[in-house]
């Protein structure tokens, strides 16, 4: 992977995440005017650095890039980065819509480019067992998803609270939990209905929601940004459950692990932890994506083009049903 739009502190987190690697190296950094561009590059010992995102886009060097610009961005630029020929990591939410999602995959189709979407949690090993478990029957069959990310943000200033830049709760922290329940379903919902409390600049502060599928799966997910950090999920089948925090790096204090109960009642079985490698999970994400880039189609084990078509979608959903108090049925 080679260079990036923006200097979001998520951007820092990626490159310092990446400069490890022996398999990615990040050589350019572009911003809106050259001086933050030039700061950025000089804090992080990136090689190159644009004052513009069309000037990088632009260079015939590049090859890939990782979007991190607020969410009402990410479709117009991933779309000019694919006919420019880039590849693209681009953050989560992929995008604001399910029409401008298939419109982002449709550039890089069009343009043989790849066009993923950067969710760490999903290249961490204990998640890709957890999936794997799902998936093979381990707890039977899923019944019940709950998924929660809380985290305490209070500056109004904040991009995250500025609605016309795709701010709120469920667009940010919530995107885990709805690609948390979509992956392990296998599924996308077919119907949402949330509850939400709001914030004074017009986005949401809390938001919980309960997800329905044609499966007969629930789900039930919660956002916020007014508690104490926090992060779980849980996968309820008819044979067992899965416990995971569903992170993007290793937690502090120990390795990264899931727990696994299998049986219907407490005490067919006890509680199995598995320990699974674990490290930052930009480099995990950064480095499967550069072998998908390389031509080895196995060797990106994130989300789906499916998966973030159904993500957008059901965020979408999410956010009407939350605004009209009423179900709404997810576009297909």
């Amino acid at each position: 992977i080679r260079d990036r739009l923006g200097t979001a502190r998520i951007a820092k987190q990626f490159a310092m995440g990446l400069a490890p690697s022996t398999e990615v190296e990040v050589v350019g950094i572009s911003s809106r005017n050259e001086a933050q561009a030039s700061a950025f590059a000089t804090e992080l010992d990136i090689a190159r650095h644009f004052g513009s995102y069309s000037d990088l886009i632009a260079d015939v060097d590049i090859d890939a890039v990782y979007i991190p610009l607020p969410n009402t961005l990410h479709a117009e630029w991933a779309i000019k980065a694919a006919d420019a020929g880039k590849h693209i990591i681009c953050e989560k939410p992929l995008a604001m819509s399910l029409t401008e999602a298939k419109d982002m995959f449709d550039a890089a189709r069009r343009n043989k480019v790849h066009l993923v979407e950067a969710y760490p949690y999903l290249s961490q090993p204990t998640t890709l067992k957890a999936r794997e478990l799902v998936r093979s029957g381990a707890i039977g069959r899923p019944q019940l998803i709950t998924a929660n990310f809380g985290v305490s943000f209070t500056d109004p200033t904040d991009i995250r609270f500025q609605s016309d830049l795709g701010g709120g709760s469920m667009l940010d922290a919530g995107s885990y939990c709805v690609s948390f329940a979509c992956v392990m379903a296998g599924e996308r919902p077919k119907r949402v209905q949330a509850l939400a409390r709001w914030t004074e600049t017009g986005v949401d502060q809390t938001m919980v929601a309960t997800l329905e599928f044609d499966s007969g799966l629930i789900a039930q997910i919660a956002s916020t940004y007014a508690t104490h950090y926090y992060r779980h999920g849980q996968v309820a089948g008819d044979n067992g459950i899965i416990d995971t925090h569903f992170l993007n790096h290793p937690p502090a204090g120990g390795p990264p692990a899931i727990h696994v109960r299998r049986g219907r009642m407490p005490d067919e079985s006890e509680m199995e932890t598995i320990v699974a490698e674990g490290g930052n999970g930009f480099r995990y994400s950064a480095e499967s994506f550069a072998r998908l880039v390389a031509g080895d189609k196995a060797g990106w084990n994130g989300a789906s083009q499916q998966e973030s078509l159904d993500v957008a979608a059901t965020l979408s959903a999410l956010l009407e049903s939350a605004r009209s108090g009423t179900p709404v049925d997810v576009e297909v």
